[in-house]
């Protein structure tokens, strides 16, 4: 078989365990059923990464090892070729951020019981995202805009890895974008926290003074999402060259359209649809399934 046709089978446990690791050498050159070219640490007695031979059903067959050994870990199965991506793109909230902004926005006005409905909803993919953000905009209708920094302040928060994600990727030449179903009042500062170069997002409209219960149009939503994709990795060589990372029925449309797309902590109908998930470890692990060891990252 031609080494253009070769895999990556990249495997990172929930935490470092020298005998998990030997175990799983052991159980994958036994019973996987695939052909090892190669293997090697990324990460010492946390990440494998084997070069294979594709076999059908590959995902399913180890899905199927790690739950039967009780081994908690992600795993990722890719064309070894070009799996270093040239652009990150990411959803903000419950990726990026370990919260959704709009969520916590409610608890200042009082709605947040109305409002976290609606967006389990949504990001489910049970009700259309447009309306569910109008409906949910409405609520928060005379909100204070100083309530909006406060909740930056004491209620944001970067979830694990987001910033060594960013940092590594941009270091090696990667164009990094934040789009989301939220706001730019949010994604403006988290790109500042974590270092990505360009953010989109929905704007709040306001009277100077307070939200006046709008949203600008045209709202950002699933195929805004692809759309930034496919622009910004038109000049890279197209989607194909770009890693997308999402949790919600938004993000669908850009994780399925790009090279590798990851459910991050997803909602049933995006993990099933993407390529790869992360459910166990945090957001370093999109690095490692792209062939980064642990000395290539970025610490900020």
């Amino acid at each position: 078989m031609q080494a253009d046709n070769y895999h990556s089978l990249t495997i990172v446990l929930a935490k470092p365990d020298a005998k998990t690791i030997r175990k799983l050498t052991d159980i994958l050159g036994g019973q996987a059923g695939f052909t090892l070219i190669n293997m090697h640490m990324l990460s010492p007695d946390k990440v494998i990464d084997l070069h294979i031979t594709p076999t059908p059903q590959l995902s399913n067959t180890i899905e199927h090892l790690l739950h039967s050994h009780n081994v908690k870990a992600d795993f990722c199965i890719q064309p070894l070729k070009g799996r270093k991506k040239k652009l990150l793109i990411c959803d903000m909230d419950s990726t990026l951020i370990g919260q959704e902004c709009i969520d916590e926005l409610a608890d200042f006005a009082g709605v947040k019981t109305q409002v976290s409905k609606i967006t389990e909803r949504a990001m489910r993919g049970h009700i259309d995202f447009e309306v569910a953000l109008k409906e949910r905009v409405e609520l928060l209708k005379g909100l204070p805009l100083t309530d909006l920094q406060t909740c930056f302040d004491q209620r944001i928060t970067l979830n694990s890895g987001a910033k060594t994600l960013c940092q590594t990727m941009k270091a090696n030449g990667a164009k990094t974008v934040i789009v989301s179903g939220g706001f730019t009042f949010f994604t403006s500062r988290i790109a500042t926290l974590s270092g990505f170069e360009h953010h989109h997002a929905n704007t709040l409209i306001e009277d100077g003074e307070r939200l006046s219960g709008k949203v600008g149009l045209p709202i950002l939503g699933r195929n805004a999402k692809k759309v930034s994709l496919i622009k910004y990795s038109q000049d890279l060589g197209g989607a194909h060259c770009a890693i997308a990372i999402g949790d919600g029925a938004n993000d669908l449309a850009m994780i399925m359209a790009s090279g590798l797309g990851i459910a991050y902590r997803a909602k049933p109908i995006v993990a099933k649809a993407a390529h790869c998930a992360i459910n166990y470890t945090d957001l370093t692990t999109a690095l490692y399934f792209q062939g980064y060891n642990d000395d290539d990252f970025i610490e900020t």
